[in-house]
């Protein structure tokens, strides 16, 4: 995967059974962001904002679903490549990029991401796989239900 973050970067990564243009439209379209978009059942994702162009932002709020905590996860597009790859920079100055592998009926997504110092590679490693692991999840069972 191509990188163009300044750290050494964390790479995260789940295969589809969906075809790529299902799955971007999972992965871009707000009403499916907030269905998906939260490592465990005890947070969800209540509101989501994206203008998926070059300079335009996003913002994914990310609350616990007991009202303890929450945080706002959003940054600026810097690249959007329709059903092959999406980079942005996070509000913070991190970069990520995340690539759309087409393979026939089944898709790779990987998201490649600078890691914070707040929290541990390991834990941040986790954090996103589990995120990817729920929209994997989301995905498939849509394309189960059309």
């Amino acid at each position: 995967m191509l990188y163009a973050g300044a750290m050494k970067p964390i790479t995260v990564s789940v295969r589809i059974a969906a075809p790529v243009d299902t799955v971007w439209e999972q992965y871009t379209e707000t009403e499916h962001v907030m269905r998906w978009n939260h490592a465990s059942d005890e947070w969800h994702c209540p509101d989501a904002e994206n203008d998926l162009r070059v300079g335009g932002t996003f913002r994914y709020r990310m609350e616990a679903k007991d009202g303890s905590d929450g945080f706002d996860f959003s940054g600026t597009y810097t690249e959007v490549i329709p059903h092959e790859r999406i980079a942005y920079r996070m509000d913070d100055g991190r970069m990520a990029l995340v690539a759309f592998i087409e393979e026939g009926e089944m898709t790779t997504v990987a998201v490649a991401f600078d890691p914070e110092d707040e929290n541990s590679r390991e834990l941040q490693r986790q954090g996103w796989q589990a995120i990817l692991e729920s929209f994997k999840r989301e995905c498939e069972a849509q394309r189960q239900e059309s």
